[in-house]
């Protein structure tokens, strides 16, 4: 194969819309094999697959009237330009996806796992230079942009805050963004006032990634996120479709949520439950826009109410940053999503999701630390995966996606099989 066995596989299962379990069976073989070749080549359980599984799942795999909607696709041509905005390869809103869109730029992330996991290294996008423009405090989504860049072979230039940028001196986004396009290859820029992104972006021509444009959308969170949702739910024997939601916080300013509940609804009969504190409920335009392909969105005024029967629960801090004359400040502890509520109301199944930063403070009642050691609580390895997907983000805006395979060499330093010291025992299956 070309490609790893492990993303040949995952395309497959995508392709076909099958459950691990369902895939299983489908080719003959025990649910424990199938997992084992589904772990990253060098992991200690890993196995090789045999020639001939290989040669049935390729059959199955192209037999075109199982793919037709994929091919339709394809034919519509490269990926860059099936999301482009107005011509431009740029990333600004989870609407520019159609479901067949995002599952194409999920088979280009497969293909970096290896990079990502420290097996692999590429250099398709050496000599290019990004630009990581935060006007807005930000840890995880700037160093994660950047060290997916550097991950495919190029360099960063990174300016944080109004402070340290000419904007302090009244220079206008047009003339900041037109004077960066002199100077690098692809901007990702964060700003705390909504559709500022897409200011900048009509000021260039060169790619331009929203990393969040205050309460407006925050496309590649959402992405990563959705993501992480299929992959655990592979894990588990689930599909999206039908699946049962639960969002909790402040669904009124959090901007991940907004993203991610309009690209979930991409998908179909999906059950939404929505709880959060009194005035920070979701927008009634998103909540409108969510509501196709006969999807449900329940409004919940509690926790019992809302993840009860849950496969995901998706918490949010309260983003007191964002507040005008609100006098809310913050969860309540009736809002904390904690190991006893999870106890009490979810299964063993149940997927717990926070787009980070999580206030671990005393009194704060965001995500509790109790649920640290829970292989339910996913913002590790949610947050791991924001590097395949932003890694394929810039290879698809800027060209490259389909030179990678074909670049890759091994990684000349030791690394760790699992990041964390804590990390679940089934983290590295996928």
């Amino acid at each position: 194969m070309t490609i790893s066995q492990q993303a040949f596989l995952r395309d497959a299962m995508r392709r076909l819309n099958l459950t691990r379990d369902v895939f299983a069976t489908r080719i003959g073989v025990k649910r424990r094999a199938l997992d084992t070749w589904l772990l990253p080549e060098g992991s200690q359980e890993f196995r090789a697959m045999p020639e001939v599984v290989q040669r049935f799942v390729s059959e199955i795999v192209q037999n075109g009237v199982l793919l037709e909607k994929y091919t339709q696709s394809v034919q519509d041509g490269p990926l860059r330009d099936r999301i482009a905005v107005e011509g431009k390869h740029q990333l600004l809103s989870v609407d520019q996806f159609t479901r067949e869109s995002v599952e194409d730029l999920f088979r280009v992330a497969d293909m970096m796992q290896p990079i990502a996991r420290r097996q692999k290294v590429s250099r398709v996008l050496e000599g290019a230079v990004l630009g990581n423009l935060f006007f807005e405090a930000s840890t995880r989504t700037r160093v994660s942009f950047g060290s997916a860049f550097c991950r495919l072979g190029g360099s960063v230039c990174d300016t944080t805050g109004f402070t340290f940028s000419s904007m302090a001196k009244g220079e206008s986004i047009y003339d900041t963004s037109r004077v960066m396009s002199g100077y690098v290859d692809a901007m990702v820029i964060r700003h705390p006032d909504q559709g500022s992104v897409a200011e900048f972006a009509r000021a260039t021509n060169i790619p331009v990634v929203n990393g969040g444009d205050g309460p407006g959308e925050h496309p590649s969170q959402a992405l990563l996120d959705l993501y992480t949702i299929l992959t655990e739910f592979s894990r588990l024997g689930k599909l999206l479709d039908g699946a049962h939601i639960a969002m909790v916080g402040d669904l009124k300013y959090g901007r991940t949520v907004h993203s991610l509940i309009k690209l979930m609804a991409l998908y179909k009969n999906v059950k939404f439950s929505l709880v959060s504190p009194k005035g920070l409920e979701m927008p009634t335009y998103i909540i409108e826009q969510a509501s196709r392909n006969g999807n449900i969105i329940e409004q919940k005024s509690s926790l019992a109410e809302g993840l009860a029967g849950a496969d995901v629960i998706y918490a949010t801090r309260v983003q007191k940053e964002r507040f005008a004359n609100e006098e809310n400040e913050g969860y309540t502890p009736d809002f904390q999503i904690s190991r006893a509520i999870i106890d009490a109301y979810c299964s063993p199944e149940t997927i717990v999701m926070h787009p980070l930063p999580r206030d671990s403070r005393p009194g704060a009642n965001d995500l509790s630390v109790d649920l640290n050691h829970d292989p339910r609580l996913a913002i590790f390895r949610q947050t791991d995966n924001g590097i395949p997907i932003r890694m394929a983000i810039f290879a698809v805006l800027l060209g490259v996606e389909g030179l990678v395979q074909h670049s890759l060499r091994d990684v000349t330093w030791q690394h760790p099989s699992h990041v964390g010291p804590d990390d679940s025992v089934f983290h590295g299956l996928e």
